[in-house]
């Protein structure tokens, strides 16, 4: 399961969906749950670069009482049985999430270590999703996207990530030959003919940890007055 990812640069990486629009808003380099990125649909118009918060159910969406779960990705095999997702799977509300690299841990070393996966080259790339649209309270709409999944404990690469004895995940990479036909799937059946793995003989990987975290800059303590002088806070 893909919990982050690389986006794309809006300045440098475009070029590769030339089918789509530039985003035209703000967005950070590194997606994480409820982060804001662009998503690719269809719209009756054509095709659109949208915003759309990772992670189908955003945090804010979940009800008090109800149990917190996360829906950055999605079960292929089950995705027309799960709440969170049959009714986008359903409507085909079908997406591509532009990416430049994707995180997973890998257990090799007998501890987690974050490794980063990409197209051999770093090419750009687009996952294959699912969006959905919310109300919000001021009137307007909103977006949400989930990544889809498939069963990984084949492919040369991908197993190699997760804990030790958990299932394998990998996202779906959909080649850009493929990215209009996708969108434009007319029922179910045809859209679970795009979802397959990516040849791993295609792919890279490298060991990839986050940065260490800098503490928070702190206001310097009020040195007590000297001799003679008055403090501010008299």
């Amino acid at each position: 399961m893909c919990t982050s990812y690389e986006s794309n640069n809006p300045k440098e990486d475009f070029d590769a969906f030339s089918i789509f629009p530039a985003p035209d808003f703000d967005y950070k380099a590194e997606i994480f749950k409820d982060y804001v990125a662009p998503i690719f649909r269809r719209v009756e118009t054509g095709f659109e670069t949208a915003p759309a918060t990772f992670g189908m159910v955003p945090r804010k969406r979940i009800l008090p009482h109800v149990k917190q779960f996360d829906t950055m990705n999605a079960r292929a095999e089950s995705v027309g049985e799960k709440r969170s997702f049959s009714g986008a799977w359903s409507r085909l509300q079908l997406c591509l999430i532009p990416c430049r690299s994707f995180f997973e841990p890998g257990y090799e070393t007998g501890k987690p270590v974050r490794w980063r996966i990409a197209l051999a080259g770093n090419e750009p790339t687009a996952v294959a999703g699912l969006w959905r649209e919310w109300d919000e309270p001021d009137g307007g709409k909103s977006l949400s996207f989930t990544m889809l999944t498939l069963n990984a404990d084949d492919h040369p690469l991908m197993r190699r990530f997760h804990k030790p004895g958990d299932e394998k995940r990998s996202v779906v990479m959909v080649r850009p030959n493929a990215y209009e036909d996708w969108l434009r799937c007319r029922n179910t059946d045809e859209a679970r003919s795009f979802l397959q793995l990516y040849p791993a003989g295609e792919m890279q990987a490298e060991p990839f940890p986050l940065p260490p975290r800098t503490s928070k800059p702190k206001f310097p303590k009020e040195k007590p007055p000297e001799d003679g002088q008055q403090s501010l806070l008299d």
